[in-house]
């Protein structure tokens, strides 16, 4: 029995994934450092992710962090949130946008791990 891609989609496992962004303004004025006191951070952002084409999410949260992970002296983000979700799951943020916009403008990153790690390969060729 030969499954449509909906039909995979369904069965296979899908991961929300949230990163956070810290950000040193202590950083853009002076050196940023604690040991001077001059480390402001501040809370920004994030990234929300929905992935699938794995089976665990030990296994999804290291892909996030390996694809936005950064901490330097200026600027921070890290993965914060995951849970298993359903295939047509949709983020706090994207019902916010349907309610008060009408559509999905700015959606969740959603990947396919598989189909991410074949195009990166067949890049690298």
């Amino acid at each position: 029995m030969v499954l449509s891609k909906q039909q995979k989609d369904k069965i296979m496992a899908h991961f929300f994934i949230t990163t956070q962004i810290l950000e040193n303004y202590g950083a853009h004025t002076g050196t940023g450092l604690y040991s001077q006191g001059e480390a402001y951070w501040k809370m920004k952002g994030g990234t929300d992710y929905i992935i699938s084409g794995l089976d665990r999410i030990q296994d999804a949260v290291a892909f996030v962090a390996a694809m936005s992970m950064e901490n330097d002296l200026g600027y921070k983000e890290f993965p914060t949130h995951w849970e298993e979700v359903s295939a047509d799951f949709q983020t706090d943020f994207e019902l916010s946008q349907i309610k008060y916009d009408g559509e999905v403008a700015c959606p969740a990153q959603r990947i396919d791990v598989r189909e991410y790690m074949a195009n990166s390969r067949r890049k690298a060729q």
